[in-house]
């Protein structure tokens, strides 16, 4: 099948057998966190920088510029983390998080554009991991 698209779609390589499913909740998961932090004020760029490096220290890959996701093993830990984001939220923002399979996040679709450097290098950590 021909793309006329003006950009790319690709699919993220996950291995669905990566964690044998064993007894009790045993089961992968991708905890998505997607944000919205102001950043207008010198405070608020340092609570957002903190977020995000308190993201990245916590486990997280990031998916886009305000959008990380972890791999959980079990409904226990999508439940620790999520208790860990809401510790360390800003006082001013919105954040929202999901948790899906990972069979459900290996049906996701990257939609690019013309692509920058960065987005190339950051493709490239996503399917090394």
């Amino acid at each position: 099948m021909r793309n006329d698209y003006p950009f790319q779609i690709s699919k993220i390589d996950s291995n669905p057998n990566s964690i044998p499913n064993m007894k009790g909740d045993l089961r992968t998961m991708w905890l998505i966190v997607f944000f919205d932090l102001p950043v207008t004020e010198a405070r608020e760029r340092r609570a957002a920088t903190q977020f995000r490096q308190f993201l990245l220290n916590d486990g997280y890959l990031m998916l886009q510029f305000s959008v990380y996701a972890r791999v959980c093993y079990t409904q226990a830990a999508v439940e620790k983390h999520l208790t860990r984001v809401q510790d360390h939220t800003p006082e001013i923002g919105s954040i929202r998080a999901l948790a899906v399979t990972d069979k459900q996040y290996s049906r996701m679709r990257v939609i690019l554009g013309k692509m920058k450097i960065e987005e190339k290098n950051g493709s490239q950590q996503l399917l090394f991991f």
